[in-house]
């Protein structure tokens, strides 16, 4: 059997379930057998894009996702602060190339949608606790109990890549009524909706399964 070559792919992500989420993901991709590449995910923990690229000497042009919440119309210059790291972190000579993985509100939107739409808008992340609890059928009294490590396994073992298919459509749904119904805010060449809910981390993601032919 022909030992399929490895894509390459660079983050910084804000917190702990977004890092182990993509690393439940690099696993299950380079399990399957639908894959035409297997992958591996260069993650690290970094809520300053600048930072992350100064860490790095790459030999050639390298794409990094900075995956990170917009967590409320108030949070807009804290975003907007983001974007100038990320449009920094290009002219700094190393060859770098930032990306987008927004959510709004948070990082549990995407959770959520592997199981379920979740297109109403909230007014505070602790509004993710429901819908969350459905989506899993659990009973977490609040978020800071679902983001445990072993509650946040426990999550990811009841996730499976057809989820994932299912959470890029319904993330691409939810931007196609953004496009539809709002104007996007520009910074930079990055575009963003201070609507919720709104992300562009399911196109992030949906390139990855595309990369590798698995949708």
């Amino acid at each position: 059997m022909l030992r399929r070559q490895t894509k390459k792919y660079y983050f910084s992500v804000e917190g702990e379930t977004e890092k182990w989420y993509l690393e439940w993901l690099q696993k299950e991709i380079n399990d399957t057998t639908q894959a035409m590449y297997s992958i591996k995910f260069d993650i690290k923990i970094e809520k300053n894009p600048l930072a992350r690229a100064k860490a790095m000497n790459p030999l050639e042009k390298t794409v990094i996702t900075h995956v990170f919440d917009i967590e409320s119309e108030n949070d807009i210059q804290k975003c907007k602060n983001t974007l100038e790291c990320m449009i920094k972190a290009e002219k700094i000579g190393k060859k770098v190339k930032y990306d987008l993985g927004y959510s709004n509100l948070t990082f549990e939107l995407w959770i959520i949608l592997h199981k379920l739409d979740c297109n109403s808008s909230k007014t505070n992340c602790k509004h993710y606790l429901s819908e969350l609890n459905k989506a899993y059928n659990e009973n977490f009294e609040d978020l800071r109990e679902y983001k445990e490590e072993k509650n946040f396994e426990q999550i990811l073992k009841k996730v499976t890549l057809d989820d994932v298919i299912n959470a890029v459509k319904r993330a691409e749904q939810i931007m196609q009524k953004n496009k539809e119904n709002h104007t996007p805010k520009r910074h930079g060449k990055h575009e963003f909706y201070i609507e919720n809910p709104s992300l562009s981390l399911g196109e992030v993601i949906g390139d990855i399964l595309k990369d590798c032919g698995i949708i």
